[in-house]
């Protein structure tokens, strides 16, 4: 192990992430986050965070992945681009949040990140390493800043100058050093403030301060019980998530439309339109969503959005 030559090691794992694929990849040491983790201890004090209790558990371990996992010495971040080239009419119609358009994009980094760790073993040999997508506790956005692959938006949103906003970011936990990406990347955010007041419900209540409460994708998605009457109005005809904040991002003048197959959007739901929304049953619901990210929801949470947006004279 350390006779690898590291410097290899580092741009032969950067080359093999772009050949699966991924649209950007950056290196970095593990260690202990303390402004992250202050930041986040200070979100959470404000009930922020809503009912997902899940994020005031195992601390430690997103603070510090050398205690999620043992002996991890290095990060690896990449980043995969999910902005479709094709999206629903928006025409008599509801809106669902772009990064579900397609398959779950869990099943389809992780494939993909195992892929990038089966190659890094053939020059470094077994490892014992793990791969996560948004499904441990990680500081998933600030690893991907770490290591110079963007800058934290006010709207909270990972930014890639050159590239916009609509990523989904996944790590290789590694128990070897391996070079860091040497770069830093500015908040180029200045005083734009376009997310800002573009939030309908006010959920962003400052910059870099997203009260999950009064979020559309939260309340959507995270949310089990009644949605707030109130903020009807507001929901912009989202049923799944919500994409506004980043909508209306000057950085996603950028964005591209991605090339992964498996994100593109199915001649079924592009078929969608409200009365066909209302109609919702189970069995239509596994057709259109077998595999994908708004399985999460389950059909009774779609349901209940859906009919939380029916128009009353409908």
């Amino acid at each position: 192990m350390e006779s690898i030559n590291t410097n290899f090691l580092h741009e032969f794992i950067i080359k093999e992430a772009q050949a699966l694929g991924f649209d950007d990849c950056g290196i970095s040491k593990a260690d202990f986050m303390p402004e992250h983790a202050q930041l986040m201890e200070q979100w959470l004090e404000k009930d922020f965070h809503g009912e997902m209790s899940y994020l005031e558990r195992n601390k430690e371990k997103r603070y510090d992945p050398r205690q999620l996992v043992e002996n991890t010495r290095t990060i690896i971040t990449v980043l995969q681009n999910y902005f479709p080239a094709e999206t629903p009419s928006e025409e008599e119609n509801y809106k669902i949040s772009k990064y579900a358009l397609g398959k779950d994009y869990h099943d389809v980094l992780r494939e993909k990140l195992r892929r990038l760790l089966q190659s890094i073993e053939t020059i470094a040999g077994h490892l014992e390493a793990r791969v996560f997508t948004d499904s441990a506790p990680a500081l998933d956005r600030a690893w991907a800043e770490k290591s110079g692959l963007g800058f934290i938006g006010k709207n909270t949103c990972l930014i890639h100058p050159r590239k916009g906003s609509f990523f989904f970011v996944g790590h290789i936990f590694l128990p070897v050093a391996i070079e860091e990406t040497r770069q830093t990347v500015s908040d180029y955010c200045g005083t734009c403030r376009r997310c800002i007041d573009a939030c309908p419900t006010g959920a962003l209540v400052e910059a870099h301060q997203l009260d999950a409460r009064k979020c559309i994708s939260y309340l959507t998605i995270e949310y089990r019980g009644k949605l707030p009457a109130d903020l009807k109005q507001n929901f912009n005809n989202y049923i799944f998530g919500c994409d506004i904040c980043q909508d209306v991002c000057p950085w996603n003048r950028f964005a591209k439309p991605h090339k992964e197959p498996l994100f593109a959007l199915s001649e079924e739901l592009s078929n969608m339109k409200k009365e066909d929304w209302h109609k919702l049953d189970k069995e239509k619901f596994k057709k259109l969503f077998r595999g994908s990210a708004v399985e999460r929801t389950k059909y009774e949470g779609l349901k209940r959005n859906i009919e939380f947006l029916k128009d009353d004279k409908e």
